[in-house]
């Protein structure tokens, strides 16, 4: 057969290539830029990019053919093939990325001076003792923590359980010349909604 890649519209793609592609699919405008398939970068128009997925996927081979020259059907094919594994890893590499950066962004948290006091404060009130008993535990704070130098400011919520009950614990903290102190914690019963002030002696409702 006539090798008709790279012809335009009316060239004649041949049937063993006219198929669902796996690359077209995964990797839409990039896998279009590359295959001088321009139509992919509809993905960047809202609404219609929703149905290009599986348009990219159904007619990408075909139009893959007709926009590109390839020296044979083979090659069109081993190329295809390689689209279609990157396809499957760099999805694979931006959930690994985005899964690494949130725990840095966990762990730096948990191990902030502002969480571990408002834990320690916690632990220490009497009051909250009483509704979570004990052992405590504690959640992934959620929230943000901004330095400038020696001084800084956080603003955080976790939660916090026990063998009795479990809670939100609410925490505004400062940086001072190094030093962090506890502006506003509070444990909020998860059960009642009472809030007990953690910056009170023993913790007091």
């Amino acid at each position: 057969m006539e090798n008709t890649s790279g012809t335009g519209a009316n060239a004649v793609v041949p049937r063993e290539i006219d198929r669902w592609n796996w690359g077209a699919f995964l990797l839409t405008w990039i896998w279009g830029i590359g295959n001088n398939t321009f139509i992919a970068l509809l993905m960047f128009v809202p609404i219609v990019n929703l149905p290009m997925w599986f348009i990219l996927g159904a007619r990408g081979s075909a139009w893959a053919w007709k926009n590109k020259r390839w020296d044979s059907v083979e090659d069109f094919q081993r190329t295809q093939r390689k689209w279609a594994m990157w396809g499957a890893i760099v999805p694979v590499l931006f959930v690994l990325l985005f899964g690494g950066l949130f725990w840095s962004v966990i762990s730096t948290m948990k191990n902030s001076d502002a969480y571990k006091l408002a834990v320690s404060e916690l632990q220490a009130s009497h009051a909250a003792v009483d509704v979570l008993g004990t052992p405590i535990s504690t959640g992934i704070p959620m929230g943000n923590i901004q330095y400038s130098g020696p001084n800084g400011k956080a603003n955080l919520a976790f939660s916090a359980t026990g063998p009795k009950g479990k809670g939100t614990v609410y925490v505004m903290a400062v940086e001072s010349m190094g030093q962090w102190r506890l502006d506003q914690a509070v444990f909020e019963d998860g059960a009642t909604k009472q809030r007990i002030d953690l910056n009170a002696a023993g913790g007091e409702p």
